[in-house]
C-alpha cells in the first residue's frame, strides 16, 4: 500500500447476503485495522453471526468483496482459513476429553507434529490458567473454564485474526472479566479481534471501533466515545456551597447554563463530557471564584445509543425485562 501504510486486517466492500426474500446484509463496508478490537453490535437477528460466518469462510456471500488477512475471501479461502481462528457462541470442546487432550487434538488437526503439539498445548494451558485442570475431563469444567479452553483451542494455530461470536454469553461477571483480560493480552501481541456481543459494556471496555448493524445496514460506526456523542443528554452536574454561588454561575453561563434547582443548589450544564469542554467550563467558574462543593459528569452510554438508533433495547437489557 502507498506510503508504507499497513494493510487492513479485514476490508469489506458492498457485502451482501439474503436468505430467500430476507435481506440479512444489504451492502456492508468495513475497514478493520490490524491489532485492534472491532465490535459488531445489533439486535438479535440483525446479521452479526451471518457476517462472521461469511468472513470465516463458512458460508458464501451473495455479492461484494472482502479481504481477510490480505487474502481475497472468494478466490483464496484456504489462505484465509490458515490465518484466522473462530470461537463461536457455543463451546466446541469435547466434554469426554481432558483439557490437554482437546488441545493436542487441535494440534494434530493443524499438523504440528507430536512434540510441537504437546509443547503448544502446555503453553496454552499455562497462558489460560488451566494447568491444574489439564488432566480432567472438560465435562467437569465450569462455564468460564470451558470458554477459556475453547479460545485456547482457537489459538493453537497462532491465528492473526480471531472471530469471537458472543464469547462470554452465559458467563458470570468474574469469568467475563477474565475473558476480557485475555482479549486485551492477545491484542497487545498484534492479534486482531472481530467481536460480536450482546453485552454493550463488553464492547465499551474492549473495542476501539464499533459498528451498529440493523435491518441489514450499518447505521452507525465509530469509537465508543464518538457513538455516545450521537445521543443528546450529556451534562455536568454541579452542587454549590451557597445560593450566591449558583446565582453567579447562572449569570456567567447565561443561555448555556442548563437546568437549575435553587433549593438543592444544583445546576446541570449540557456538555459532551470531553476534557476540553470540562476545562473551559471550570475555567469560567474559577475566574469568578465560585465555590463548587460537588461535580459529576454524566454521558450517554452505549445502551442509550443502541436504543436511540434502533428503537429497541439491547439484547442483554431486553432479556432482563
Amino acid at each position: 500500500m502507498p506510503n508504507g501504510q499497513a494493510a487492513a486486517a479485514i476490508a469489506v466492500e458492498d457485502l451482501r447476503k439474503s436468505f430467500g426474500d430476507h435481506v440479512v446484509l444489504g451492502g456492508i463496508d468495513l475497514d478493520i485495522a490490524e491489532g485492534t478490537v472491532f465490535a459488531l453490535l445489533g439486535p438479535n437477528g440483525a446479521g452479526k453471526t451471518t457476517m462472521v460466518r461469511i468472513l470465516s469462510t463458512l458460508i458464501r456471500a451473495d455479492g461484494g468483496k472482502a479481504q481477510v488477512a490480505g487474502h481475497n475471501l472468494a478466490a483464496d479461502p484456504e489462505a484465509v482459513r490458515a490465518a484466522i481462528g473462530v470461537t463461536g457462541q457455543y463451546s466446541a470442546v469435547d466434554k469426554y476429553l481432558t483439557g490437554e487432550e482437546n488441545l493436542i487434538l487441535m494440534a494434530d488437526l493443524h499438523r504440528l507434529g507430536r512434540a510441537a503439539g504437546r509443547r503448544r498445548a502446555a503453553e496454552l494451558l499455562e497462558q489460560f490458567d488451566l494447568v491444574d485442570a489439564a488432566g480432567r475431563p472438560t465435562a467437569t469444567y465450569s462455564g468460564g473454564m470451558r470458554r477459556r479452553l475453547d479460545l485456547a483451542m482457537t489459538l493453537v494455530g497462532d491465528p492473526r485474526i480471531i472471530f469471537l461470536d458472543e464469547p462470554t454469553t452465559g458467563l458470570d461477571p468474574r469469568s467475563r472479566r477474565a475473558m476480557w483480560q485475555i482479549v486485551r493480552e492477545l491484542v497487545a501481541t498484534g492479534v486482531t479481534i472481530f467481536l460480536t456481543t450482546q453485552y454493550l459494556e463488553e464492547a465499551d471496555q474492549l473495542a476501539g471501533q464499533i459498528a451498529l448493524l440493523d435491518h441489514g445496514q450499518l447505521i452507525a460506526e465509530g469509537t465508543p466515545a464518538e457513538l455516545k456523542q450521537l445521543v443528546p443528554g450529556g451534562h455536568v452536574s454541579f452542587r454549590f456551597a451557597n445560593a450566591s454561588g449558583i446565582e453567579s454561575a447562572l449569570s456567567i453561563l447565561g443561555a448555556g447554563a442548563g437546568a437549575a434547582d435553587r433549593d438543592a443548589l444544583t445546576l446541570q450544564v449540557p456538555s459532551d463530557g470531553s476534557v476540553a469542554s470540562l476545562r473551559a467550563l471550570l475555567s469560567r467558574l474559577d475566574i469568578s471564584s465560585i465555590e463548587i462543593e460537588e461535580m459529576s459528569v454524566h454521558t450517554p452510554d452505549l445502551d442509550d445509543v443502541f436504543l436511540t438508533l434502533t428503537g429497541r433495547l439491547a439484547p442483554e437489557a431486553e432479556a432482563q425485562r
